[in-house]
Order: C-alpha cells, then structure tokens, then sequence
C-alpha cells in the first residue's frame, strides 16, 4: 500500500473566506511516474489513488482511518494564522501618527 499525507489544508490566496479550511484531507502519495501521451501531449498516471482526497472533520479521524485500513501516512501540522491589527483608512491622516506620512 502506498503512503498517504494528512494535512489541513491553507486559505486560499483569491479567497478572503475560510472556506475549505476546517476540514483535514487525507491524500496519497504518488508511486508511479507520470507518462505523457505522444499523440496528444497529455499528462497521464496509472496510478488511480493520486485522484483520492478524503476528508474528514478531526486530525484524530484521519489518523484512526489510516491505520484502520493500514496506510503509511505522515501528518503535517497547520500553520499558526497570522493575526493582523485592523486598521482604518483614517488613520493613515491621524496626527499622532508614530511614522510620518509621505508619498
């Protein structure tokens, strides 16, 4: 059997929701090569498990469910959310500004 990646996956970049975000993914490693088709130039896989993604609500049902069915699996923690102090467009003209205002 192949090994599989656990992971939670990050916001996407176009997106300013966290949709898709709170679930963890279980995906498989790639084991064969990728081939590309000579006649039409498309890049192709024997390998049917690279098209699997799991999903499940908890890091622990993941885990349980790769080793209930006996995956190799490698978890990889999310990364902490960078808070970020909200600003308005207002006090970019306070007068007590700590940084001066030029163009």
């Amino acid at each position: 059997m192949s090994s599989a990646r656990i992971y939670q996956p990050s916001k996407d970049a176009s997106q300013s929701g966290m949709a898709r975000t709170k679930q963890w993914l279980l995906e498989f490693d790639q084991t064969s090569p990728r081939e590309t088709d000579p006649l039409m130039g498309w890049v192709g896989s024997s390998d049917m498990l690279q098209q699997v993604h799991l999903e499940f609500d908890t890091r622990e049902e993941a885990v349980a469910y790769a080793q209930r069915a006996g995956i190799a699996y490698r978890v990889e923690e999310p990364h902490k959310p960078i808070v970020r102090k909200g600003l308005s467009y207002s006090d970019n003209f306070k007068f007590n500004r700590t940084a001066p205002w030029t163009h």
